[in-house]
């Protein structure tokens, strides 16, 4: 696999799995209705260093963002969002582009990582626990999962 930044031209091959995932209304707190142009925004945004996993064949199957989560004298904590092609998911790659990005966090001069909002249902907590990171708190009923009802969103930390 091959772990780099995004360039614009790899918006369209994120789209179609950052759709399906937000679509499904099970793991992100964004709009399932997004649109493609308000989804690149948000994803593809100049003031986020987006990456991209390559899997041996040339696919992008995974990407992550890696932003401030807060401005002024708090812009030393990260705030990232990753996403993986459900079809490829248990192969890896996101605990490789979860530990990229925790690399970078740390060159770029970020202190910590916070995640405001994780859905408490999402199989990545366990790969967010594994690597470190603690649950600060969850916001009860906080999300409305489309299967399982009202579910809590978690706040996780992880000092760099």
């Amino acid at each position: 696999m091959l772990i780099r930044e995004a360039t614009g031209d790899d918006w369209p091959r994120i789209w179609p799995f950052w759709r399906r995932i937000v679509a499904a209304g099970e793991t992100y707190a964004w709009d399932p209705g997004t649109s493609e142009e308000e989804a690149r925004v948000l994803w593809m945004n100049p003031a986020k260093r987006v990456y991209v996993v390559e899997d041996d064949g040339g696919t992008v199957v995974a990407s992550a963002y890696l932003t401030p989560n807060y401005g002024g004298p708090a812009a030393r904590i990260a705030n990232a969002g990753f996403m993986v092609d459900p079809d490829q998911g248990g192969r890896g790659y996101g605990r490789a582009l979860a530990g990229h990005l925790l690399t970078e966090a740390r060159a770029a001069g970020y202190r910590g990582m916070v995640f405001n909002a994780v859905v408490e249902t999402n199989p990545a907590v366990k790969l967010w626990t594994s690597l470190g990171f603690a649950i600060l708190g969850t916001v009860p009923d906080a999300f409305e999962h489309p299967r399982r009802g009202l579910v809590g969103l978690h706040i996780m930390y992880r000092a760099l």
